[in-house]
């Protein structure tokens, strides 16, 4: 993963790539109950994505208000996960930091590929250079929508 922490600051918010801030609490919390993609995951599977990912806190002062990962190699390709920022903070333009932040992190510069997955924040992510992939017949997937309920 990524050899060196990476800040972005604005005002009282901040972006880090510095795991030893992440609230798993915080971020299994959102997931598991909030989210339509991995509701009921377990805080074990949180912990283990959370290792093998490049992972970005956003945070208000010292408090953990958002989150994204990206599962990637770090030189041409990265598939983006998880990314949220808890009710009580949004509208505030938190997103677009963290996209901001996510899309110039210098270590991340080569990818030639960048994929996410969504079902309601097509716009937001079309403001970064996100569109349709071209092609959808190309792409094939391996899906267990109910792993963590089995």
């Amino acid at each position: 993963m990524a050899t060196t922490i990476y800040l972005v600051k604005d005002g009282d918010y901040t972006v880090s790539t510095d795991k030893s801030r992440l609230d798993i609490s915080v971020i299994h919390d959102f997931l598991a109950k909030e989210s339509y993609w991995a509701k009921d995951i377990p805080v074990s599977v949180v912990e283990k994505t959370l290792a093998g990912s490049l992972c970005f806190g956003l945070y208000y002062r010292d408090r953990q208000i958002g989150f994204a990962r990206l599962i990637t190699d770090l030189a041409s390709f990265a598939y983006l996960a998880d990314v949220f920022v808890v009710p009580a903070y949004r509208g505030k333009g938190l997103s677009k930091l963290l996209m901001r932040a996510i899309l110039e992190h210098p270590e991340l510069q080569t990818l030639r590929r960048w994929l996410l997955v969504t079902q309601d924040a097509h716009e937001l992510y079309r403001q970064f250079g996100f569109t349709e992939v071209p092609n959808p017949e190309k792409f094939m997937q391996r899906h267990n929508p109910n792993a963590y309920t089995k």
